[in-house]
């Protein structure tokens, strides 16, 4: 009990110096739970969503995903006759079936040709109206389309881009384009995540979708009372037989929940993982709060020894103090992770998610884990100070309260720092010797956590020499303010260090993800000018196939010298060794395609490969079947019929752009595909006659002006686009790091907080001595600085050995440059001065205020 009664005076007592400490613990506690409740309200979202769509039974056509999305090459959905659902509907125990038809392989336009699609990467459906869709969506102006010249789109899509009744919009699909205009729009009853949905009537669907009437892509199926659904399931598959997927609602809904986990715990996990790292810098600001508050009670924890505490007494209550920070901390981090999530909430309705507030979703297990979690790191934290207060012997109460005995790095520390460092670049370096990218990264992963705790421990004893260099680069010129400044850095190295090794996490994985991405964007661009010899290139950056219609009006762009097609599907390979491969892609294109991508060859030409009934494979796949030249596979196309391919050409496999394609024409393609089956093109080459490269640029853009879904790239656009993309995937890692360097910059202001107190009659007595009020903050200014550029040293230093070594791995996948974005690392060099100066602020305010006599009159 007095234990207790004393660590709540001491937490009182010193309840401001713990407050940066507990928003240390606020902050990693907040991210946790607003993870845990962001993901899982989006989960309760989509199940609610996928709940309600789900009719009792569902069958599809053979060829659809678990899911029941398009999956075919052609563009189309696909389908099964319209009799299926006459005979569905004399299955015992159907109470009713209706026939649906959709599509998500569609652009919907305005009338400007602008895309309606969502921003979000979230799906655009096209569908006909029918009772099941009625059951999610309540008409809330106009009506439901009865003509080939309506159509109904849902408010969302509608408020986003203000559309209204009798607006046109146009269906581009893999039939061509159908225009209609809005007769309806329709409200969900639930919430819709972001996708924009279309309804056309069914018979107008059938055709705009699929070019035929008469056919489906499901059938919903209602059970009768009394019927299960997984009986009613048995019954339709019994009297349908193979061919046909049907699934139960729950299986449908299950389904469907399965497409969206992989995104969501990609998304949890990578968020939890920054939550981690806030938390490892956190440690370091909880042990440097608890090791200059048991140093500056040296006096009083020595009193009480000599009075009769004992160790574990006082051992114990400082662990109180840290029990009671963390029960604080994380009680508070719980409740500010729910307003996280809610936030969060908010900024995926900016980016086009729309969730709603009615879905949020605690569940019992986030503020347990968020307490569990911040107390336990809180109180791990605090055990080596607390230790170190057990330590000190009644003899203390004698000596001036102060900096602790043991404040210069001992020897042992040196010792272990010295060996974990060197045993991590031990790993690097045999991360940068091996032959394979998959054994280098255990290496690597290894190599990153040996050096960045071995740089850790080391810390103390690189921050005299480093303090020491950084002193006389830019604190000598303040004359003897500058020279104090360096020396109260030196003072107490673990101090120091602790505090550089705060920053130092957060701007080590900068450094090296800068590198990484740099290196990435520079390999690609290198690879690109060696091996894309054509002009243009044509996608979609959504991923859609490239319709008949648009490779039409390329093709009939002034200026352009050849568009070349290229295609690829899925079909079996029966290799010479008697192996048959399922699924394996194979590649069609024109025959100008192999001087459009110069792919270098270990054998044979690649021309030769578009030659009738050839193909070319790449060196490992020969390799391991015992493939040569002139060997014969069996290729049985999907949806087509089989064929034996002679190979002409074997391909490296040290390449990037198209790495493993296996290659043939789209005349041999024809040859065993049906036309109607044949795979759209997944992109278009195009070149420029000779001088009219601008002229043709243009063109083609005005070409494709009415498929807003392709995009007109030449090669610096490529370059550009390849470039933003990786920069936007690291912008938003350096905004999730941007937590651990928050917390890091409270340990700095905390640490120099502390360091105020501590040397209180010091400062006094330099105020005495006529130490102006302007040059004390300068001074705890410069200091600060020292501090942040010490650990922003060490973290750019290590993230670019980490960074460069990172690169080897790349290289064996065939991204060989290595560039160092050096603007990206003097930029947060200098960034780092400033967050010492900013750091500083209110500890330098603070020392400026002190009564001069009552700063010298304290013990």
């Amino acid at each position: 009990m007095t234990v207790m009664k004393t660590s709540m005076r001491n937490f009182f007592a010193h309840k401001g110096r713990m407050a940066l400490s507990a928003i240390a613990v606020l902050l990693s506690v907040a991210f946790v739970c607003g993870t845990l409740v962001f993901t899982d309200t989006m989960s309760t979202t989509f199940d609610k969503l996928f709940a309600a769509t789900s009719s009792d039974v569902t069958v599809s056509a053979k060829g659809a995903s678990d899911s029941g999305e398009t999956t075919a090459d052609n563009g189309k959905p696909p389908v099964m006759p319209a009799s299926v659902l006459g005979e569905v509907r004399k299955v015992q125990g159907v109470k009713s079936a209706e026939g649906a038809v959709f599509s998500t392989s569609v652009t919907v336009v305005d009338a400007d040709k602008d895309s309606l699609s969502p921003s979000s990467g979230a799906p655009t459906i096209v569908g006909g109206w029918n009772s099941n869709e009625a059951r999610t969506m309540k008409i809330t102006s106009g009506a439901a389309p009865e003509s080939a010249g309506q159509i109904m789109v849902d408010a969302d899509t509608a408020d986003k881009h203000d559309l209204k009744l009798g607006d046109e919009i146009g269906v581009i699909t893999a039939v061509g384009t159908h225009t209609a205009k809005i007769s309806g729009i329709a409200d969900f009853t639930v919430t819709n995540p972001g996708a924009a949905i279309f309804y056309l009537d069914t018979r107008t669907a059938q055709q705009a979708l699929v070019g035929e009437s008469g056919v489906y892509t499901n059938v919903n199926v209602t059970a009768a009372s009394g019927v299960s659904d997984a009986q009613l399931k048995k019954n339709v598959s019994a009297e349908l037989g193979a061919g046909f997927q049907v699934k139960t609602a729950k299986e449908t809904a299950d389904a469907n929940q399965k497409d969206v986990a992989g995104f969501m715990n990609v998304m949890k996990y990578a968020m939890l993982g920054f939550a981690g790292i806030a938390f490892l810098v956190g440690i370091f600001l909880i042990i440097n709060t608890f090791s200059m508050l048991v140093a500056q009670r040296t006096r009083e924890i020595g009193l009480m020894r000599a009075i009769g505490s004992s160790r574990k007494q006082v051992n114990r209550s400082v662990l109180a103090e840290a029990l009671l920070l963390g029960i604080v901390g994380s009680a508070l981090g719980v409740g500010a992770g729910v307003g996280l999530a809610v936030g969060l909430m908010k900024l995926m309705g900016q980016m086009g998610m729309e969730l709603s507030t009615d879905d949020l979703t605690v569940a019992w297990t986030t503020p347990v884990v968020g307490l569990v979690l911040g107390v336990v790191v809180t109180v791990l934290a605090a055990y080596l100070p607390a230790r170190r207060a057990g330590k000190i012997s009644p003899m203390a109460a004698l000596r001036d309260a102060g900096a602790p005995a043991d404040a210069r790095a001992g020897w042992i520390r040196g010792v272990i720092g010295t060996v974990l460092t060197g045993a991590g670049a031990v790993a690097l370096y045999l991360t940068a010797q091996a032959d394979k990218a998959t054994e280098g990264s255990l290496w690597l992963g290894l190599g990153v956590v040996l050096s960045l705790i071995g740089f850790v421990v080391i810390g103390p004893l690189l921050a005299g020499g480093v303090v020491r260099v950084l002193g006389a680069v830019l604190l000598r010129m303040f004359g003897p303010v500058g020279r104090m400044a360096e020396r109260n850095a030196l003072r107490n190295p673990r101090r120091t260090g602790a505090t550089g090794a705060a920053l130092m996490i957060g701007l080590a994985l900068v450094a090296c993800l800068s590198v990484v991405g740099s290196s990435m964007v520079a390999s690609a661009t290198d690879q690109l000018d060696k091996t894309v010899g054509t002009d243009f290139i044509i996608q979609s950056d959504s991923g859609q196939l490239i319709t008949p219609q648009a490779v039409k009006a390329a093709k009939s762009a002034s200026g352009v010298e050849r568009v070349t097609e290229y295609k690829w599907t899925k079909a079996d390979f029966t290799t010479p060794d008697g192996k048959t491969l399922k699924d394996t892609a194979i590649t069609a294109a024109d025959p100008s395609y192999a001087t459009d991508l110069r792919t270098e060859t270990v054998d044979g030409k690649l021309p030769d490969a578009y030659k009738p009934d050839s193909m070319s494979v790449h060196e490992q796949f020969a390799k391991d079947h015992g493939i040569s030249l002139g060997s014969k596979i069996k290729v049985a196309f999907k949806d087509g019929s089989a064929a034996d391919l002679t190979v002409r050409a074997i391909t490296s496999s040290d390449v990037v752009i198209d790495a493993g394609a296996m290659y043939t024409s789209i005349a041999t393609m024809a040859k065993y595909v049906p036309a109607d089956k044949m795979p759209l093109d997944s992109l278009l080459f195009a070149s420029a006659k000779e001088g009219q490269q601008d002229a043709a640029y243009k063109s083609l853009k005005s070409a494709l002006h009415d498929y807003p879904q392709y995009t007109v790239r030449d090669q610096t656009d490529y370059k550009e686009a390849l470039k933003d993309q990786i920069g936007q995937l690291l912008n938003m890692i350096y905004g999730l790091l941007a937590l651990a360097i928050i917390v890091a910059i409270l340990g700095v202001v905390n640490t120099l907080a502390l360091s105020v107190v501590e040397r209180t009659r010091e400062i006094g007595l330099m105020r005495a001595i006529g130490l102006s009020r302007r040059q004390l903050r300068r001074m705890i200014r410069m200091e600060s600085v020292v501090i942040a550029l010490f650990g922003a040293l060490l973290g750019l230093g290590l993230g670019m050995g980490w960074g460069a070594t990172a690169q080897q791995l790349l290289a064996l996948e065939g991204l060989e440059v290595l560039q160092i974005p050096w603007p990206t690392i003097t930029g947060v060099f200098i960034a780092s001065a400033f967050v010492g100066l900013f750091a500083a602020l209110i500890p330098a305010f603070r020392a400026g205020r002190m009564n001069v006599l009552n700063a010298i009159a304290t013990e």
